[in-house]
């Protein structure tokens, strides 16, 4: 369920990656690796969270890779 904050609907990186048709494995190694870069926003834990436009970024690598 994504979280509105500041008008903006953010997603947990679990969520992200389902949409995104990705595991959450294969995301972090994509940015330990610099194929993709981090996302910008995180919660006051350091959990990543994602705007739906980091979504679609995700998207677009996953199908560039295929």
């Amino acid at each position: 369920m994504p979280i509105c904050l500041e008008g903006k609907r953010l997603y947990r990186i679990s969520e992200a990656c389902a949409i995104a048709g990705i595991s959450r494995m294969t995301f972090l190694r994509w940015v330990r690796e610099g194929r993709i870069t981090d996302v910008a926003n995180r919660d006051w834990r350091g959990w990543r969270l994602f705007t739906e436009s980091d979504i679609s970024r995700i998207k677009n690598t996953a199908n560039s890779m295929q």
